[in-house]
């Protein structure tokens, strides 16, 4: 069973093609299903629960858990797909419009509460959360009998995790000539983000484009208050150029370009920018209007690309696998054991070495209670990957490796509440929070007291981590009807960027698509529309005449071109003084986690003693020494392009690398 296969050929052998049409029923001789409660999982976006009550001839009942699923997608979904299968009496339903990975998700998950039911295979235990509430984020690594193994595969290099870094070491590898597998728990990778930073690209060449590495390593040394390997900071500077444009060159395989988001060239903020972004140009907008026909296969995306062409190279692919711990023999680690996706444990020997590439941990909650409970208190909502569970750091714990010894997440200033909300973790939870894009841009914004108290035109986390100050640990934003032509003035950088760059490069979300957004959070009550600043102040649950004193102040120092009380740019202050006005209650909206495990420079996971351990090679958002503090949004890409780089590096080292 060693040997090549592609994505499609190993999803035509799961269990939702084999399951349902199982062996005749083995159950209760009086009816089709032995009578009781039964439940499984299945990975759609993340892990989708379905519980189903039987009688001796009925489903009579059915619960989804569907929370790890995209709020306004999958979830959205959720109870069409319970009145189709109560329907139906079947796992084979009809998949929701614009679900199909959650409908499929939860077909293939009630085909095995159907099949238990029957008595056709083994009744599955879930348990919920990747770790316990108890406190013990970390756990010990499961003991799994040698008899439970129901097969073994040998390759040289085994990656773990097929996202942005883990896909690109797979491909690199591949593109060597090298033996390769890369494991993923989900149906498909996790995508290739957007946004890559680089220094020396030729794209960046081509506009004129010139980063000096020094002052970038001084800057990068700042914003992690010295916690980082400067080693690694110049090795990204040095390769990570040329890790773009390979990018650029498998992209444009596939028709689509690379740009480069260029900076301006008159820019005098206080904050310095290093313009490091690229980007490729999708043909379908972020707002939902594809270009590409469905008659012309489906939409691609860097994942997608990445994938065909590591295939090519010769990769093998074993998706819903996931990694359940690594093995260490003789001081060396020698693979994982993971479970398919049948529930069957299989074993993974990589001659070479393992990459651990799972994301991080920020859907973790107790990992980050117990590693930094400070974040979380200034966040409303995780836009965070779905496989980022800690459970590649965790793996890394058990065999030896060192972490970061400071703790630190990305997050956006972009996440809206309604004024009557709390700020924290439960409400990041619950997913009943507003996607505020627009939010990072440089407002007026105020605190509960309806003061101004920050210069809003600072990084995304500076404001955040002020609000550890403020009441609530919140801040509201406010803007007139006239934003539309306040952004193109205020020149922001990176994915914050609501009109074209200097040199034509479009915005990740253009203003025209924020725009379509306003109605449906003021109807959701996420941004308060106010004819008057008292108005508004009371929409907010703010002060109105202090609000209102606020305001009068702001828009004198407007008029007066320089911002007196917290010296914000004078090509960053806006008026608030055309009706209607609007405000919200602001807070924070996590992306990932940055801190992990310790690595040298060929991504060689350090021991507890600060020494290499033999056969383990961590990238991406599982890795450390690099970000500590805030995340340095004005290097726009920076983590993307540190997983691109070291994971197309790492793939390159291993495959050269003697065994």
């Amino acid at each position: 069973m060693d040997k090549i296969v592609s994505r499609r050929s190993f999803l035509r052998s799961s269990l939702f093609t084999g399951a349902a049409a199982a062996v005749p029923s083995v159950a209760s001789a009086r009816g089709l299903y032995k009578p009781g409660v039964y439940s499984a999982k299945a990975s759609g976006i993340g892990d989708v629960i379905v519980t189903m009550t039987f009688s001796e001839d009925r489903i009579t009942d059915v619960v989804l858990d569907v929370s790890h699923e995209t709020p306004s997608i999958g979830q959205a979904a959720g109870a069409r797909l319970k009145a189709n299968l109560l329907k139906a009496q079947s796992a084979k339903i009809d998949a929701v419009s614009g679900a199909s990975i959650t409908s499929k998700a939860v077909s293939q998950a009630a085909a095995k509460c159907i099949a238990q039911a029957k008595g056709e295979i083994p009744v599955e235990v879930i348990t919920k959360g990747e770790s316990s509430d108890s406190g013990d984020w970390l756990g010990k690594p499961p003991e799994i009998a040698e008899k439970d193994i129901a097969a073994t595969y040998d390759t040289n290099v085994l990656v773990v995790g097929c996202g942005t870094g883990g896909m690109f070491a797979v491909a690199a590898a591949a593109e060597e000539g090298e033996k390769v597998i890369g494991i993923d728990r989900f149906p498909t990778g996790t995508g290739i983000r957007d946004d890559l930073g680089a220094i020396n690209s030729r794209y960046q060449k081509a506009y004129g484009t010139k980063i000096d590495k020094f002052d970038f390593v001084t800057a990068a040394t700042q914003y992690a208050a010295g916690h980082l390997s400067q080693d690694l900071v110049k090795l990204w500077c040095d390769r990570s150029g040329e890790a773009i444009d390979w990018y650029g060159d498998r992209l444009a395989e596939r028709g689509i370009k690379l740009v480069h988001e260029s900076g301006d060239k008159v820019d005098q903020s206080r904050y310095h920018h290093f313009p490091t972004g690229h980007s490729p140009a999708w043909p379908y907008s972020i707002g939902g209007g594809k270009i590409q026909s469905a008659s012309k296969g489906p939409v691609l995306t860097g994942n997608i690309i990445l994938h065909d062409y590591a295939v090519k190279k010769g990769a093998r692919f074993d998706y819903e696998t996931t990694m359940v711990k690594l093995e260490r023999k003789g001081g060396r680690v020698t693979g994982c054991i993971a479970r398919n996706s049948e529930g069957k444990y299989v074993r993974y020997n990589a001659r070479k070495g393992v990459v651990v590439a799972t994301g991080g941990y920020s859907q973790n909650y107790p990992m980050m209670e117990a590693l930094q409970p400070w974040n979380l208190r200034i966040i409303g909502r995780n836009g965070s990957m779905p496989g980022a569970r800690g459970d590649g750091i965790r793996a890394c714990l058990w065999v030896g490796a060192k972490m970061d010894e400071t703790h630190s997440m990305m997050m956006f200033d972009r996440c809206a509440l309604r004024p009557d909300q709390k700020v924290g973790v439960e409400t990041a939870k619950s997913g009943d929070n507003g996607f505020f894009w627009m939010g990072s841009q440089p407002w007026l914004k105020v605190n509960a007291d309806g003061h101004r108290f920050f210069n809003e035109s600072g990084t995304y986390e500076g404001i955040l981590h002020a609000d550890e100050y403020q009441k609530g640990h919140c801040h509201y934003t406010l803007f007139d009807s006239n934003w539309t032509r306040y952004v193109q003035q205020f020149k922001q950088h990176g994915c914050s960027r609501l009109y074209p760059f200097e040199n034509g490069a479009a915005p990740n979300i253009p203003w025209q698509t924020v725009e379509k957004m306003l109605p449906g959070l003021i109807e959701k009550g996420f941004l308060i529309k106010a004819d008057t600043i008292e108005d508004l102040a009371r929409g907010l649950k703010l002060p109105p005449e202090e609000l209102k004193k606020t305001v009068a102040r702001y828009n004198e120092l407007v008029r007066k071109g320089k911002d007196e009380d917290y010296g914000k740019e004078p090509f960053r202050l806006s008026p608030v003084d055309k009706p209607p006005f609007y405000g919200a209650k602001n807070c924070g909206y996590i992306l990932c986690t940055m801190d992990g495990i310790q690595i040298d420079t060929h991504m060689n996971a350090i021991d507890t003693e600060g020494n290499p351990i033999p056969g383990l090679y961590v990238v991406g958002n599982d890795s450390g020494s690099y970000f500590a503090n805030t995340y340095p949004n004005l290097v726009t890409g920076m983590a993307c392009g540190r997983t691109v780089t070291f994971g197309r590096l790492v793939g390159k080292y291993l495959a050269r690398r003697k065994a």
